[in-house]
């Protein structure tokens, strides 16, 4: 398989395992561990996770003048990215929160145009629309808007989420470009497990450890390790060969792998309406990677 392809297919792992978290960590949020405290238990373990990979890596050093770009990455991928939308979830109802959240890959269209002078082909404008419009009619269908304590602020800051992703793919595709992911990606959550701790450091401490079942103990390692560490690093490896608008746009992917998921546990059931929208998000993530 040539480079290209093991990057769409890491691309498409990380939407696997979003898919599967979205029900793994639901188990464990709000009942058992507070989402404050949920962020510092994932960066924190990720953290040591990416150190002792860090020994079996390629060793190389990291310019000072570098240093400022993985901070800017870290408060846009880590603690700015995590903190906004687990907040505006709990204002907003999660129907809409997953809405603004597509809204990524659009966003990263048009930053990747103003920074980095990406030409917006056809193409790849038709592929983000028919993505956007399968996702939104996957999360709608059949499904009832809760009431939500303070939507407007929540949706803001679900939006506000989504932008602050867009800058970090940017952000991090520079330092792809000159240095192993291994090399850096240990220092980006290290800067963000400082960023997070002060918000979540009381949640933390509420975690009454003794209590929790080994079931919930395993899906916050699932969390810990598949869903934060090593999701991480095969974005890192597909932004390797891919650009930003590629890579964001296999966001579509992750509530259709999260239906699947809640189908295959009997939590949900299959329908025309499903089938079709799971036709637009494949088309639009293929108009979107494929190559003239």
């Amino acid at each position: 398989m040539s480079k290209r392809a093991w990057a769409l297919v890491a691309a498409t792992l990380v939407s696997i395992i979003y898919g599967v978290t979205f029900t793994i960590a639901k188990d464990v949020m709000p009942q058992y561990v507070q989402p404050f405290g949920f962020i510092v238990l994932r960066v924190g373990g990720s953290v040591l996770l990416f150190w002792l990979l860090s020994f079996f890596g390629p060793k190389e050093k990291i310019a000072l003048e570098d240093f400022p770009r993985i901070a800017a990455a870290a408060l846009f991928g880590v603690a700015f990215n995590m903190l906004t939308f687990f907040k505006g979830l709990s204002y907003t109802s999660p129907i809409m929160g997953a809405v603004l959240m597509v809204t990524t890959p659009m966003i990263v269209l048009v930053l990747s145009a103003l920074i980095m002078k990406e030409r917006m082909k056809t193409q790849k404008i038709m592929g983000i629309l028919l993505g956007l419009v399968g996702t939104i009619t996957l999360i709608l269908y059949g499904k009832s808007v809760l009431n939500a304590s303070n939507a407007m602020l929540g949706n803001l800051l679900v939006f506000v989420n989504a932008v602050s992703y867009g800058f970090y793919l940017i952000i991090v595709k520079k330092l792809m470009d000159k240095y192993n992911a291994f090399t850096f990606v240990k220092w980006i959550y290290t800067f963000g497990f400082l960023m997070v701790l002060p918000f979540g450091w009381r949640e933390f401490q509420a975690i009454a450890w003794p209590t929790l079942g080994i079931d919930i103990l395993w899906k916050i390692g699932f969390v810990v390790v598949f869903s934060t560490f090593l999701t991480y690093l095969l974005n890192l490896v597909s932004m390797r060969e891919l650009k930003p608008t590629t890579v964001a746009v296999f966001i579509y992917l992750q509530p259709l792998f999260a239906t699947i998921f809640a189908v295959s546990l009997g939590k949900d059931d299959l329908n025309l309406i499903k089938i079709l929208s799971a036709g637009l998000i494949f088309a639009g993530v293929y108009l979107v990677t494929r190559k003239k």
